[in-house]
């Protein structure tokens, strides 16, 4: 009697999906992306945007913290030094947006590395702390370089056009975000399955046994950093495009937390945690905000107090996810699916 999963060739062996079940349910998932669009109302196509634009930067921040075991807090200023190169080099410069895109994520990239130099020396709560004081400096200088940034007013930037279209209404800008988001998903998957993405693993699990195998720590941190900001800078990008008003205001340490907590609760060391965390922590205070609406009638007060209810719904999910499901949404779903392939043998 055969059991378990065996492969007879290295092609097998290696592909991303291995087996029927796991190219059934990937198809599945890309047959839900392509015809979701044309079923959903405009306010779902606005959160579906949103999870988007959150997944590439959940995905960015895995691969510093969930792959590479350095601790971030500087998410939110990433992401601004990415919106703002976006919006700045298509206002002042005149560029078209696809390229300010891919310049925004090359100097988010550049700006990672060089607030990552710290991390040969710091880690833990005192490289996190480093991160902190990367937010702030970023946010400082963003809003008080007036003759760059404009300070702390607004930076509107135009609407992106191809081909005589608006890219950012909802329903186009759907195909833009969902299709970078398969495209990072693809170059994170990948990107672990090369000697570099190994050096980050091994460095996450024990960075001195890493260095004495021969691996280059300041090298491959610095790496670790600049690619985790490339995305970031991507996502940032991407909200500038989406919103086309760029504003410090969406980019304070709130934001950096928020991604954190994505990646806890869908799972560290994983993309498709990256995926759920962003969509979990996305669509909570959606479902937050419409209960308070249907509730209003009933309590005319919970208007006042929603913004409270959002704020500890937040710690208490996170808290319950640490203590309950410490490997986040992740695990839930291969346990799931490891009850369907055991059963009725689950022992």
């Amino acid at each position: 009697m055969v059991s378990g999963i065996f492969h007879t060739s290295y092609e097998s062996d290696m592909a991303l999906r291995r087996t029927p079940a796991q190219k059934i349910r990937l198809a599945l998932f890309i047959l839900f992306i392509l015809v979701f669009p044309f079923f959903a109302s405009r306010y779902t196509l606005t959160l579906a945007n949103q999870v988007a634009i959150a997944t590439i930067g959940a995905i960015g921040l895995n691969i510093l913290t969930g792959y590479t075991g350095q601790i971030s807090l500087g998410q939110g200023g990433f992401m601004a030094v990415g919106a703002y190169t976006a919006g700045l080099v298509t206002v002042r410069l005149g560029l078209p947006w696809w390229l300010s895109i891919i310049i925004a994520s090359l100097v988010t990239a550049a700006v990672g590395a060089l607030f990552g130099i710290p991390s040969l020396r710091l880690k833990g709560l005192y490289l996190a702390i480093a991160t902190l004081a990367a937010q702030e400096i970023i946010l400082w200088v963003v809003t008080h370089w007036k003759a760059l940034t404009g300070g702390v007013e607004a930076l509107v930037v135009p609407d992106p056009m191809l081909f005589g279209i608006r890219i950012n209404s909802d329903f186009n800008f759907y195909w833009l975000a969902w299709g970078l988001v398969g495209i990072t998903a693809l170059m994170t998957v990948n990107l672990f399955r090369t000697h570099y993405g190994r050096a980050f693993i091994a460095i996450r699990d024990q960075d001195i046994a890493a260095e004495v195998m021969g691996i280059n720590l300041f090298r491959y941190k610095l790496l670790a950093f600049a690619l985790s900001s490339f995305f970031v800078g991507l996502s940032g990008a991407l909200i500038a495009h989406y919103r086309s008003i760029v504003t410090w205001e969406r980019f304070t340490i709130d934001v950096s937390v928020l991604y954190l907590a994505m990646i806890i609760i869908g799972g560290l060391g994983s993309v498709s945690g990256s995926l759920f965390g962003a969509t979990f922590m996305t669509l909570l205070p959606a479902v937050l905000n419409n209960l308070g609406r249907s509730l209003r009638g009933v309590f005319p007060q919970i208007t006042s107090i929603m913004p409270f209810i959002q704020q500890a719904t937040f710690g208490l999910v996170i808290i319950l996810f640490l203590i309950l499901e410490p490997e986040g949404i992740k695990k839930l779903w291969e346990d799931i699916k490891d009850y369907f392939r055991l059963w009725p043998f689950s022992y």
